[in-house]
């Protein structure tokens, strides 16, 4: 039987630091950039700038639909935006309680 490593492997289960790089410098860093989902975009700058003028963090934005619309990419504009920091994960990582307050502390 093969004993193949993920390194010794051309496609593998998780994604490379370098490959994160790459997808990162290609998504947009800010919603004057970002092409298409205007109403969403309109709403997101009225969020942010009432955020920014009254010195607070961003009220909770949930961002849903299937893959491929933006909303990884929508979420990085809004962490950028207000100059904070992002963790990203996905529903199926999620599979017990304590795996969220996981996230949500570290």
């Amino acid at each position: 039987m093969f004993d193949f490593q993920d390194e010794d492997r051309i496609i593998t289960s998780t994604m490379k630091n370098e490959d994160i790089d790459v997808e990162n410098s290609l998504r947009p860093k800010s919603l004057d950039d970002y092409l298409g989902q205007e109403k969403a975009k309109e709403q997101l700058k009225i969020f942010i700038e009432a955020a920014k003028s009254r010195n607070e963090q961003l009220d909770h934005v949930l961002l849903y639909g299937p893959p491929g619309l933006g909303k990884t990419t929508l979420a990085s504009i809004i962490a950028n935006e207000m100059g904070v920091n992002l963790r990203i994960t996905s529903g199926p990582a999620i599979e017990r309680a304590g795996d969220l307050a996981a996230i949500l502390t570290n």
